[in-house]
C-alpha cells in the first residue's frame, strides 16, 4: 500500500466524523425525535463501515511495519558507510533523510485523526450525561421514547469510538518509534552531509603531485579499494554488485547500438525522396545521431520502469537520462543553427565537454572510491582540456560566435577544475565540471528555442504587426525565456548538488536568508523570484502601453499622442510601483522602519521637490487637454508647434527652427494662445493702399475674386475686405482671411502675391509714399540780413 492510500484512508476516516447536530425547534419534543433520527443514522453508518474500518486498519498496520523494516533497511546502508567512499555514503544519507521527510509530511494527517476521534469522544460524553439528566415528567411517551433511544445510541457509538481510540494508541506507540528511529537516521546523515560539504568545500585532500611521488602507494591503495568494492566474494547477492554494473552497461550499449541502426536505416533508406534535399543530406549524420539519442532515452526509461524494483538500475537510469538530455540538446541545437558544413566544426568543439561528461556520470553510476578519483581526475582533465583548446583553434571560425564563447567557458571550467584537483579539491572539481554541463545543458535549450523563436518571428513579420497579434508571442520571448535562463541557475546547481544526493541541502542554502535583520531578510529563492517578476512586470509595462496606444489612435487620432504621453507615464507609475511594493513584501521589509524613513525622507524630499511637484500638478492638467501633441502655441511671442509634454516641461519647436523648454508651471500662468484648439485657422490682417481716385468697389471686387481663388483660405470664413483709412499717400484697405495655423507664413506670402499682381493686371496704382517740396525765394533785404548774422 502507498503513501496515496493511506491519505486516502484517514480521509475517509475523518469523513465518519460528522456533526450530527441538531438546531433549536419548535420544542425539546421535536428535538429529540429530530436527534434520534440524526444518531441512528450515524450509528447505521458506523456499524455499514465497521468491517471496512478493520481491513484499513489492518493495512495501516501493515504499512507502518513496512516503514520500519525500510527504516532499519536504510541504517544498516547508513552505519555500514566508509567515510572515503563520498558517493555510497551520499546515497545512504540521501535515502536516510528522504524518508524522514516524507514521514513527517504523512504522520500529520493521523495526529489529526486522533485529535479529532478525542473530541468526538468528549462531545458525546457531553451528549449521554445531558440525556441521562435530562427531566423527562413533562414529557410525552413518543418524546420518553425518543429520549431512550438516543441514549442508547450515544452510549454505542462512544463505545466504538473508544475502542477506536485505543486501536489508535498502539499506532501512536507505532509512530512514535518508527519517529524516533527516522530521526536519530536523519541527525546522521546531516552530521555525514556536513562532513561531505566540508570534504568539497574546505578541506582538501593531497595535492597531486603528493600522489605522485607516492603513486605506488596510492595505486596498491586504489587498487584494493576497486577489488574490495567491486570484486570481493561474496555469497549475498546485491543490486550493486560489479555484475549489474557491468550488465548495465552492456545492456545501454547495446541498446544503443540497436537505436543507431534502426534510426540510420530509417533515415538513409526510409526517407521519401522529395525530403532528401542537399540541406538534408549534409545534416543526414547529425540526424541519425539525435534521433538515436532520443530512442535511447526512451529505452532508458523504459528500462527503468521494467527494473522498477533495482535500485541501482533507477539510479543509473535517471542520470543517463539527464545525460541524453545534453547530447539531445546540443546536437538540435546544432540542427537548428548551423548549416551543415558548420556542424561538424559545432560538433566538434562540444566533444570534449560531452565525453568529461560521460565521464563524471559514469563515475557517479558506479560509486567510485575516493582513491580512484584521486588519481584518475586530474590526467583526464588535463586530456580535456588540452583536446578542447585544439577544438576550439581549428574550428572556431566555422561556428556562430555564441558557441564559441560557450566552448571558451568550458576551457576555462577545465582549466579550473584542473588546479582544483590538483590542489587536493577533487570533490570540488567534480561539483564544477558537473555545474557547468548542466548549466550548458539549460543555456543551450534556451538558446536554442530563441534561435527558432527568431526565425518564427522573421517569417511572420510580427516587427510589422501591432501588439494585438503577438501579444503571445513576446509573452514567450520576454518573459519565459528570461524566467528560465533565471532558473537554469538554479536548477543547474541542484542537479550538481544531486550527484552527491545533495539536493535536499540545496534547497535548504537557496532558503538560508543570509541577510537577516530586524528591517531586511534576502535568500537566494527571494532574489530570483524578484527578477523573475522584473521581467513580468516589464512585459506588462510594454504591453499596456502598447494596447493605449491603440486605443487612443482607433478612438481620437488627433488627441492620441498627448493622451498616449500621460497613460504611459500613469502605467509606469503603477506598474513599476506594484512590482516594487511586492519585492519589499518578499526581502521583508518592516513596514514601522519603512514609514518611518519614508517619512522622514518624503519630508526632506516634498521640500526639495516642491517646484518639481508643481510642474508635475501642471502637466497633468495640460495633458488633460489644454494642450496636445501638434498643437501651435504662440507665448510671449514665440510661434511653434508643442512636440513634447512630460510631467515637467513642454517642449516647443519655434517656427524659427530652436527648440524652447517651457516649465509646465510656467506655461500654465503665461498667457499664451493655443492656434489649433478650436477650428485650426486664425485671421490675419493684411493691409494695401491704391492711389486716390480709384474705384473701390471694383478693387473690393478684384481682390475677393482673386483671393478665393486660392483655395487657401477656410471655406466657412469668407475674405472681407474693408476701408481702413485715408492715408496721406494712398487709400488703405484692411484684407481679412482666415488661413491655416499650419501653413499661416505660406499663406500670408501667397495672398500679398495675389494682390500685386491683382491690382497690376487691372491699372490699378499702389502709390508709394511721397513728398511735394516747394522752393521759396529770398528777397534781397532777406540776404541782406543773413549776411549780417540776423534771422530771415
Amino acid at each position: 500500500m502507498n503513501k496515496r492510500a493511506i491519505l486516502l484512508i484517514l480521509f475517509t476516516l475523518l469523513t465518519l466524523f460528522q456533526a450530527h447536530a441538531v438546531l433549536k425547534e419548535q420544542d425539546l419534543e421535536s428535538t429529540l425525535s429530530i436527534l434520534r433520527t440524526e444518531l441512528t443514522n450515524y450509528h447505521a453508518e458506523l456499524e455499514r463501515q465497521s468491517g471496512y474500518m478493520k481491513s484499513q486498519q489492518a493495512a495501516i498496520r501493515d504499512k507502518l511495519f513496512s516503514i520500519m523494516g525500510q527504516s532499519n533497511q536504510n541504517a544498516l546502508m547508513l552505519y555500514s558507510q566508509k567515510p572515503e567512499y563520498v558517493f555510497d555514503m551520499a546515497y545512504a544519507c540521501h535515502e536516510a533523510t528522504e524518508q524522514y521527510d516524507d514521514f513527517k509530511k504523512n504522520v500529520q494527517p493521523f495526529r489529526l485523526l486522533i485529535e479529532k476521534n478525542k473530541a468526538e469522544i468528549a462531545r458525546y460524553d457531553y451528549l449521554i450525561n445531558s440525556l441521562s439528566t435530562m427531566n423527562v415528567s413533562t414529557l410525552s411517551k413518543k418524546a420518553q421514547t425518543d429520549k431512550s433511544v438516543c441514549l442508547t445510541f450515544a452510549v454505542n457509538i462512544r463505545h466504538t469510538l473508544n475502542d477506536n481510540s485505543n486501536q489508535f494508541k498502539d499506532y501512536i506507540n507505532y509512530y512514535q518509534e518508527i519517529e524516533q528511529q527516522l530521526k536519530a537516521l536523519n541527525d546522521y546523515a546531516n552530521k555525514r552531509y556536513k562532513n561531505i560539504q566540508s570534504g568539497i568545500f574546505n578541506n582538501a585532500g593531497e595535492n597531486y603531485f603528493n600522489i605522485l611521488t607516492k603513486f605506488r602507494t596510492n595505486y596498491q591503495e586504489t587498487k584494493e579499494d576497486i577489488t574490495t568494492k567491486y570484486f570481493e566474494d561474496s555469497n549475498a547477492e546485491s543490486q550493486w554488485d560489479a555484475s549489474y554494473i557491468i550488465g548495465l552497461f552492456i545492456l545501454i550499449i547495446f541498446y544503443a547500438v540497436i537505436a543507431g541502426l534502426i534510426n540510420l536505416l530509417v533515415i538513409r533508406f526510409l526517407i521519401p525522396k522529395r525530403f532528401r534535399t542537399p540541406a538534408f543530406i549534409s545534416r543526414r549524420t547529425c540526424i541519425t545521431m539525435t534521433t538515436s539519442v532520443v530512442s535511447l532515452a526512451l529505452l532508458l526509461g523504459v528500462i527503468r520502469m521494467i527494473f522498477f524494483g533495482q535500485n541501482f538500475i533507477i539510479m543509473a537510469c535517471g542520470l543517463l537520462v539527464g545525460y541524453t538530455w545534453l547530447l539531445g540538446v546540443i546536437l538540435i541545437s546544432l540542427l537548428l543553427r548551423l548549416s551543415g558544413e558548420q556542424i561538424k566544426s559545432g560538433f566538434r568543439i562540444y566533444l570534449p565537454l560531452m565525453a568529461m561528461g560521460f565521464i563524471v556520470i559514469a563515475f557517479r553510476i558506479v560509486l567510485v572510491p575516493n582513491s580512484l578519483i584521486h588519481i584518475a581526475l586530474c590526467p583526464v582533465l588535463l586530456v580535456c582540456t588540452i583536446w578542447q583548446w585544439i577544438a576550439i583553434r581549428h574550428n572556431n571560425k566555422n561556428v556562430p560566435k555564441s558557441d564559441v564563447t560557450y566552448t571558451y567557458i568550458s576551457l576555462t571550467v577545465f582549466l579550473i577544475s584542473f588546479v582544483c584537483a590538483w590542489m587536493g579539491y577533487t570533490l570540488l572539481s567534480v561539483q564544477l565540471l558537473i555545474w557547468w554541463i548542466m548549466q550548458l545543458t539549460c543555456v543551450l535549450t534556451i538558446t536554442c528555442l530563441r534561435g527558432w523563436l527568431k526565425k518564427l518571428a522573421e517569417k511572420r513579420e510580427y516587427e510589422k504587426k501591432d501588439i494585438t497579434q503577438t501579444w503571445f508571442f513576446y509573452a514567450i520571448y520576454q518573459v519565459v525565456l528570461p524566467i528560465l535562463s533565471v532558473a537554469s541557475f538554479l536548477l543547474a546547481l541542484y542537479w550538481a548538488a544531486d550527484v552527491f544526493n545533495l539536493s535536499d541541502k540545496i534547497w535548504d542554502i537557496y532558503r538560508e536568508k543570509y541577510i537577516n535583520t530586524k528591517w531586511f531578510a534576502a535568500n537566494i529563492l527571494s532574489i530570483a523570484e524578484v527578477v523573475a517578476l522584473y521581467f513580468i512586470f516589464a512585459y506588462l509595462n510594454r504591453t499596456i502601453k502598447a494596447f493605449l496606444k491603440i486605443h487612443f489612435e482607433n478612438s481620437d487620432l488627433s488627441t492620441a499622442a498627448s493622451r498616449n504621453i500621460m497613460a504611459k507615464n500613469v502605467v509606469q507609475v503603477a506598474v513599476w510601483g506594484t512590482w516594487l511594493i511586492i519585492s519589499l513584501a518578499m526581502f521583508h521589509i518592516d513596514n514601522t522602519w519603512l514609514v518611518v524613513v519614508s517619512g522622514g525622507f518624503s519630508t526632506g524630499v516634498g521640500f526639495a521637490m516642491k517646484d518639481i511637484l508643481e510642474n508635475i500638478y501642471y502637466g497633468i492638467s495640460l495633458m488633460a487637454g489644454r494642450v496636445k501633441i501638434g498643437d501651435y502655441i504662440v507665448c510671449e511671442g514665440t510661434r511653434g508647434r508643442v512636440s513634447s509634454i512630460n510631467y515637467t516641461s513642454t517642449i516647443v519647436e519655434a517656427t524659427d527652427g530652436s527648440i524652447i523648454a517651457f516649465q509646465n508651471s510656467q506655461l500654465f500662468t503665461k498667457s499664451y494662445k493655443n492656434m489649433t484648439k478650436n477650428h485650426g485657422y486664425e485671421l490675419d490682417i493684411l493691409e494695401v493702399g491704391v492711389a486716390y481716385g480709384s474705384d473701390i468697389k471694383q478693387v473690393k471686387q478684384l481682390l475677393y475674386d482673386a483671393i478665393t481663388a486660392l483655395k487657401i483660405t477656410a471655406k466657412k470664413r469668407e475674405v472681407k475686405i474693408v476701408l481702413k483709412e485715408f492715408g496721406d499717400n494712398a487709400i488703405t484697405l484692411k484684407i481679412l482671411v482666415w488661413v491655416s495655423v499650419m501653413t499661416q507664413y505660406v499663406d500670408d506670402g501667397r495672398i500679398m502675391e495675389c494682390v500685386y499682381d491683382t491690382l497690376n493686371a487691372n491699372n490699378i496704382e499702389i502709390p508709394f509714399p511721397q513728398r511735394d517740396i516747394h522752393i521759396i525765394h529770398a528777397t534781397p533785404e532777406q540776404m541782406e540780413t543773413a549776411a549780417n548774422g540776423g534771422a530771415i
